[in-house]
């Protein structure tokens, strides 16, 4: 069993607020990537590749769990790179006004033998900047 990678940032805006930037398509693009496919329903499934048009890693997720403004869970895939899947959690905790973002990425192991890129530090760098300079600058404004 391995240990999931875990991120957390508390973040100054009401949970309602950190939901809709994590759940709506056209918000996700100004922090996070643009997934047009995006529709926030258990079982839909998604796709989106890295910013910058480069289309190298095709990213592919499914939908798990839905708990409104408090959690938000779906699987991360690279089907052109392999089968395997991990599951990718934001929970959202209402904390003194604020809001706590936890997020915790499961099964990264799945990825070790794809190469450098599919790293856990690179996961855990990415997931860092993506929650505590991306998602925080964009909510804080």
């Amino acid at each position: 069993m391995s240990t999931p990678i875990t991120v957390q940032y508390k973040i100054n805006a009401p949970a309602e607020k950190v939901w809709k930037a994590l759940t709506d398509k056209n918000e996700m693009k100004s922090w996070y990537f643009d997934i047009q496919d995006f529709v926030l329903e258990t079982g839909k499934e998604f796709n989106f590749y890295e910013p910058g048009g480069a289309n190298k890693y095709h990213h592919h997720g499914e939908i798990l769990e839905i708990i409104t403004n408090q959690k938000l869970k779906h699987t991360w895939a690279y089907p052109d790179f392999s089968a395997q899947k991990t599951v990718v959690s934001w929970e959202l905790l209402p904390v003194d006004g604020q809001t706590l973002v936890k997020l915790t990425h499961e099964g990264i192991e799945n990825f070790k033998d794809l190469g450098d890129g599919f790293s856990r530090e690179n996961f855990t760098e990415g997931w860092n900047t993506i929650l505590g300079q991306s998602l925080k600058e964009y909510l804080e404004k």
